[in-house]
């Protein structure tokens, strides 16, 4: 058996101050198919430098900008090979076009961008390289809803109807971005999070649960975007209605001012032959009923699991998985596509992670809603 070399890879943002790339950096060592050599942590270059050091990262390429970053590690022979993007939404396009430009894979937190413009440039680029492009939609990670993804590929539910998904947070319901916290000011002010606020935030996560799950295209959306709290500048409700490709409906909300509400993403898919539901709140269970209305809990990893979702799985049956092995699961199928384009620089099929489309999708859905809400909920093509 060859074993392979762990993919060396640099992180952009994501210093100790922060939460989300310590989330990344163990998700990336957790089937131990990356190492971190290389960071441009922090604007701050005490944060920055500080960070490198605990993180066992040499003082030389400890890097006080992306810029400088991406130059350097482009001139050495054991320069790295993939850049994590873990940064404010308006600082994904420029990092990302520059490790792009030196040959460097892309792994980028989402929102894709800031802008539609950004994104639209930031696709082209990436359609006309090589390299790989993942996006952290991580909740695509966990392998129930690669179930639900693939039963429903399979026409286990038959022509899909109806698509409802949520996902309320109540961290937002006073005027945080008044208290100091970094990360709800930059969320909260649109020349840095750009003109989406909640939706942008974790509207895009249900929106891509949806079209991951059911497989389907939305066409056009009927939106109400709604700012709550006293002064806040960008939106912290989200209401909308799809249309979908095959004349199937949609539903989703998603909110940051749901009191006592955490993390509460779900799905309900409902076709002419059954359904399936899923939570967040449970992800190691999924349930499916069928057009005779009798209901079967599949577990992760159980007898009823298929082997598709079973592979994803690190611990057996019975014990419990969650945010970071989900996102550890997106990690190793990029790992899988590097490693193929380092032997064959041929693009390996069959790896669901999300990528550049499902990115621009995003922006687009963002952009439909703030423009169909605008227009009183008006009917809004995607496209």
């Amino acid at each position: 058996m060859k074993l392979e070399l762990p993919i060396r890879y640099g992180m952009v943002g994501g210093g100790l101050t922060g939460k989300i790339g310590a989330i990344h950096r163990a998700a990336a060592r957790l089937h131990g198919h990356f190492r971190l050599d290389a960071g441009a942590f922090s604007s701050d270059p005490g944060i920055a430098h500080a960070s490198a050091s605990a993180l066992g990262v040499a003082s030389e390429r400890s890097y006080e900008s992306y810029q400088k970053m991406a130059e350097s590690e482009a001139a050495r022979e054991d320069g790295i090979e993939a850049v994590v993007i873990v940064t404010p939404n308006h600082l994904h396009a420029g990092p990302c076009k520059a490790f792009l430009e030196a040959g460097m894979h892309i792994i980028c937190d989402k929102p894709l961008t800031s802008t539609l413009a950004d994104a639209e440039r930031l696709h082209d680029a990436v359609s006309q390289s090589d390299r790989i492009f993942m996006l952290t939609h991580c909740y695509t990670g966990y392998p129930l809803v690669r179930e639900a993804r693939h039963r429903i590929q399979a026409g286990e539910i038959g022509r899909i109807r109806l698509v409802h998904v949520e996902y309320p947070q109540g961290w937002a319901a006073g005027p945080i971005e008044r208290s100091g916290l970094k990360f709800a000011e930059w969320r909260a002010d649109p020349e840095r999070s750009g003109m989406g606020g909640c939706v942008a935030d974790i509207g895009t996560h249900a929106f891509h649960l949806a079209r991951f799950v059911s497989g389907l295209q939305v066409e056009e959306i009927s939106a109400q975007l709604t700012s709550f709290v006293e002064h806040r500048m960008l939106d912290d409700d989200v209401q909308v209605l799809m249309r979908f490709e095959n004349g199937g409906r949609g539903i989703l909300w998603t909110s940051q001012v749901a009191w006592a509400q955490e993390n509460g993403l779900s799905f309900r898919v409902f076709g002419d032959r059954g359904s399936l539901e899923w939570s967040h709140v449970d992800p190691n269970r999924l349930c499916h009923a069928n057009e005779k209305q009798e209901h079967c809990v599949i577990t992760r990893a159980g007898p009823a699991a298929s082997p598709r979702s079973a592979r994803l799985s690190l611990s057996p049956a019975g014990h419990p998985e969650g945010y970071v092995e989900a996102f550890a699961t997106l990690y190793t199928e990029t790992a899988t596509a590097i490693r193929a384009m380092r032997n064959s620089r041929k693009r390996p099929k069959g790896l669901e992670f999300p990528g550049i489309d499902d990115g621009l999708e995003g922006m687009k859905f963002i952009h439909a809603c703030i423009d169909s809400s605008a227009a009183n909920g008006q009917w809004t093509r995607l496209n």
